[in-house]
């Protein structure tokens, strides 16, 4: 298994020519690709809230539960609310997440289970994307599909540690971390009812459906994977700063 500082560097490099390619291919702004870029680094811990020991989970959990409130800001100024209300819905979220969605985490979550998975991965992005306000969608999805990459680089790294060179030989965790379902039916459950329920609310996000209408979204979003996995081809004509 790939150990922490393996992970966080991968993905920190990876986070790093994400927002390169955004900026100067992509023409984002500085401001969003640098956020991009972070989003990418911290998800490459992502998977290990359901960490076995206390302290990986712990320290992501602390990160997160900063992270997600900062993320909402924009969005409680979208909302019109005053800053004595955002002071307290900031608070308000940091204390969910910390000990609500912690507390789930460590209650009924198990190392290398379905919050170590490719749904898994869909369900952090999708999360991201409704986390993250702004006026472009394109900015939204941009930030969504950096959680992903960061989040799969994790899964990657673990499958490739999970193979032992030297024996020729694959480990027993082989195949835990980049799986669409767990044998047990419960996990599946939840995290495709998870997936679901996010799917639902982005859908009923008024506002962004009607960007999506009005720009064809879809076709952008396989753009921009597709830029990704090709990035001498040409940017797309739909991101603009």
């Amino acid at each position: 298994m790939a150990d922490f500082k393996t992970h966080i560097t991968v993905s920190t490099g990876l986070g790093i020519a994400y927002g390169c390619w955004g900026h100067f291919t992509a023409g984002l702004s500085i401001d969003h690709c640098l956020i991009a870029g972070g989003l990418c680094s911290v998800s490459g811990m992502l998977p290990d809230l359901d960490s076995d020991s206390s302290v990986p989970q712990r320290e992501m959990l602390s990160l997160l539960s900063v992270i997600t409130p900062v993320l909402m800001i924009s969005r409680f100024i979208a909302l019109g609310m005053s800053t004595e209300q955002i002071v307290f819905a900031t608070v308000f979220v940091y204390l969910f997440v910390r000990l609500v969605i912690g507390g789930i985490f460590q209650k009924f979550t198990s190392h290398r289970g379905m919050w170590h998975s490719i749904p898994a991965a869909v369900v952090a992005g999708l999360a991201t994307f409704l986390l993250c306000h702004s006026f472009q969608v394109e900015v939204r999805i941009f930030k969504a599909w950096a959680v992903v990459l960061g989040f799969i680089s994790h899964l990657v790294l673990d499958e490739i540690f999970a193979v032992n060179w030297a024996g020729r030989r694959l480990k027993s965790s082989f195949g835990t971390a980049l799986k669409l379902f767990s044998p047990l039916p419960m996990p599946n459950l939840v995290t495709y009812g998870s997936l679901s329920l996010l799917v639902m609310l982005i859908v009923g996000d008024e506002y962004a459906m009607d960007q999506i209408k009005d720009q064809d979204m879809i076709q952008t979003a396989t753009d921009l994977l597709q830029d990704i996995l090709k990035p001498n081809e040409s940017p797309p004509t739909s991101l603009t700063r």
